[in-house]
Parts: C-alpha cells; structure tokens; sequence
C-alpha cells in the first residue's frame, strides 16, 4: 500500500515541487493529498503533476489557521489515516521592526507556529494508535524566510525579528514534541533550507523595497534598503537552492531507515550553524553578523559577485543527503 502523504502549502514553490516529486515516485509509492487554502490557484500544481493528478495526486482545501478547516480536511481523509504530514505552509515578515503593527506580528505566529500545532494536534492521536507516523516540518522558506541564511537551526536573522521568534517557538516545540512522540514511534523531522529560488522572492524584494516604513528613523530605513536588501539579493543568487532541490531532500527524509530529526538541506550554510555554537556567550556570532553587514556590506557584494563567477551554479544544487 502507498504512503498517504498530506503536505500544506501546495500551490507553488516548495510545497508544490515535493508534492509533484513525491506523486511522481517511479515505484508509486506515495499517495499524496496537497493542500492549499485557495483551489483557484491549483492550475501550477495540476500542470506540473500531468498524469499524477486524479491519481497518485488530490487536492483537498486547507487554511491552517482555522480550526474547523484542520478538523474538515483530515476527516475527509480514508480512516483519517495519514503516514506522513508535511508542514509547508508560512508566512514571512521582514522590515524594521519599529513599522510593524503586533496585529502583522500576530498573523505570522497564527500561520508558522499555530498553524503546524493545529495540524500535529489533528493527526497525532490516530498516529500514536497506529505506533507509527512521520511528521515533518519546513523550518525556513521563502524570501522574507530566508534572507540571511534563515532555515538555520533557531538562527536569529537581522530585520527578521518576528521570523526568527516564530522560528525559534516552533522549534522548541518540535524538540520537545519529537523526544515524547519517539514512545509512540512518531517521528519527528525538520527540513532547514538556506535561500530557495522561487517565484515569490522577486516579487517581495520588489515590493519591499517600495515600502515605507512609518515610526522607523532614516538610519535605519536606509541600512534596510540600501545594505540590507541588495546584500540578500547577492546571497540568494549566489547561494540559493531551487524548490526541486528541497523536495530531493525531504524525500530522502521520508525514505530514510532512520531519518535525521535536523536536515540542513545546504552545506555552504554549516559554517553559520558552527559559529553559532562556538561561543556560548553567544556574542561571536551577533558580532560577526553585525561587521558583515553594517561594516563590510560593499565588501561582501563584491565577494558574492566573485564566488558567483567562480562557482557558476555548481554549488548551489548540493543537499546534504540524510541517511
């Protein structure tokens, strides 16, 4: 029998592209159930699917931040079974945090860290009775998710405040989740991507760049537009990742004998990680980000035009593998 495999967030980007693959699955392994909160907007995902839709491949409606949504769409599940559920589905939120309301901080911890609690609450107790399960969360997607190598292990990321704090609750409640759920044999994996190439970053950077930022003094607004931001774009050409690649690497999660709880799905990324556990005052890594940016900013552009030029590309495909 197929896996059933539900993944939020389907209707382009990453959640598309893992469900796509996963549909796609040569030895038709999977049966997988996307989600997304407007059907209107399936035309992407149904295109890349072909003969996988209406097949290994349905779609269902699914707004992680209500309730009754949540309850509706895994009970019209066969059995409410589920093997394996893929937490795709966030938002981000990026600007000077003088200019955002507590209403748009709100919003953020509704989606990325409420939003995946609801859906675990509603599939966990059907898991726990059948001692078996995978639940798997996409720590860090997306522009606004990924500027500064976001997708790191809990790493806070400058004008990314409410992000990061986001990022940070859902992943203490994953360590706590997965050490309980492991009695059960549930398991519990987190995908962690550095920048993701897709649609939705060129057009935010776009747009927040036009933005104004009211309550926020000009020191600030111009370190955000003019250092900040073009310092994210360098990194993101340099160093970004494709949706194709995360889903390769969330497979390899699914598919592994033992899968990893942590999967850093970019080594050029490792070093940030080992800088922030060098120092356990923490103030190595706060001053080395605070130099690279405020500091070295035209320095670091000039890098990333360099090590683009050097690398064409070929790096940017890598994954680590999880075993």
């Amino acid at each position: 029998m197929p896996k059933v495999v539900l993944i939020t967030g389907c209707s382009s980007g990453i959640g598309l592209r893992i469900a796509v693959m996963l549909a796609k699955d040569e030895k038709k392994r999977y049966h997988v159930i996307a989600t997304m909160r407007d059907l209107k907007r399936k035309d992407k995902l149904v295109e890349a699917a072909g003969d996988a839709y209406g097949n290994t491949l349905t779609l269902q409606t699914l707004d992680v931040c209500s309730d009754e949504s949540v309850k509706h769409c895994i009970s019209s599940v066969k059995d409410r079974h589920i093997d394996v559920l893929i937490n795709n589905a966030g938002i981000g939120l990026v600007g000077p945090l003088e200019s955002i309301s507590i209403d748009e901080m709100k919003n953020v911890f509704e989606t990325n860290f409420f939003g995946v609690v609801r859906m675990i609450k509603e599939v966990m107790p059907d898991m726990k009775r059948r001692r078996g399960g995978h639940i798997i969360i996409v720590s860090s997607t997306g522009l606004v998710r990924t500027l500064w190598g976001h997708g790191l292990p809990a790493a806070g990321v400058v004008f990314n405040d409410v992000y990061a704090a986001s990022k940070f609750a859902m992943e203490g409640f994953c360590e706590s989740l997965a050490v309980q759920l492991l009695k059960f044999n549930v398991t519990v994996s987190m995908i962690e991507p550095g920048p993701v190439h897709t649609e939705f970053e060129a057009k935010m950077v776009e747009d927040v760049s036009r933005k104004e930022f009211p309550g926020t003094d000009p020191e600030t607004v111009q370190y955000f537009k003019n250092v900040y931001l073009p310092s994210s774009v360098d990194i993101f050409e340099t160093l970004g990742q494709t949706p194709d690649d995360i889903a390769r690497c969330t497979k390899k999660v699914i598919e592994a004998s033992r899968p990893r709880f942590r999967n850093l799905t970019n080594p050029l990324y490792t070093p940030i990680v080992a800088l922030k556990y060098a120092d356990e005052t923490g103030g190595l890594s706060v001053r080395t980000f605070y130099h690279v940016l405020f500091n070295l900013g035209a320095l670091m552009h000039v890098a990333m035009k360099a090590l683009r030029c050097v690398t064409c590309g070929c790096l940017r495909g890598r994954t680590v593998s999880p075993d």
